[in-house]
């Protein structure tokens, strides 16, 4: 059985962690909150992105940086809404780390940016365990996934300020508790913020719109203290 080099992994954490901070000084220097947001493949982390960035229109300037193991796909739906993004493709790597972030920040004019959405590669492991220097992880489960992921995957609810609980138009077809969800959840992760949402009707989505609201008060805020 392969041996797993302990000391390599937390050298390499402890790298990240450092061009984090980096990422984390800039983004505050800037005003700018900004969130990671993470799911698995087709909890509709886009989609979200897509309707976020229709319903905070003409008050918010957001930017994007899409994350994906192949395809510019996502980056280009996002362009579409007229916001700016930049895609990185990981070519096989499973989650984004704090450099990745850093070049391609490069790439992007943030002057005047309110709110940079990260949006990570779909993965409910690896993303939750590099910080990226965000200010909050956020974290997408359809409905369709099942109620026992919090069991599954604990790092990733511990570790996330906000839940979306997606695709909630589907509960009448499938054997999902969205109950046992929560409470899951907050046994990971008391403080968590949990948001009932379906991207396809709409439902629960100001309530989101009116959380990220709040936030980027408090960042601008924060800086002009």
């Amino acid at each position: 059985m392969a041996q797993v080099n302990v000391p390599v992994v937390r050298n390499i954490l402890q790298a990240n962690e450092r061009i984090a901070a980096e990422n984390r000084k800039r983004f505050d220097e800037a005003g700018m909150y900004v969130i990671n947001v993470m799911s698995s493949p087709g909890a509709g982390k886009t989609s979200l992105l897509e309707k976020t960035i229709d319903g905070l229109a003409g008050r918010v300037k957001m930017a994007v940086i899409e994350g994906d193991i192949q395809s510019s796909y996502d980056a280009e739906r996002i362009q579409r809404k007229g916001v700016q993004a930049v895609q990185i493709n990981t070519d096989g790597g499973c989650h984004l780390d704090g450099n990745m972030i850093q070049i391609a920040m490069d790439s992007l004019d943030l002057d005047g940016v309110d709110l940079l959405i990260i949006e990570n590669v779909g993965n409910l492991v690896c993303p939750a365990e590099f910080n990226l220097g965000e200010h909050d992880k956020v974290m997408i489960l359809s409905v369709a996934e099942g109620d026992d992921k919090p069991l599954k995957y604990p790092l990733m609810f511990q570790l996330s300020s906000v839940l979306l609980v997606n695709k909630i138009d589907l509960l009448p077809y499938i054997d999902c508790s969205i109950e046992t969800i929560r409470e899951r959840a907050h046994q990971l992760n008391g403080t968590q913020q949990v948001f009932e949402v379906s991207c396809r009707t709409g439902e629960g989505l100001e309530a989101w719109f009116a959380w990220l609201e709040n936030k980027i008060r408090e960042q601008r805020k924060a800086r002009a203290e």
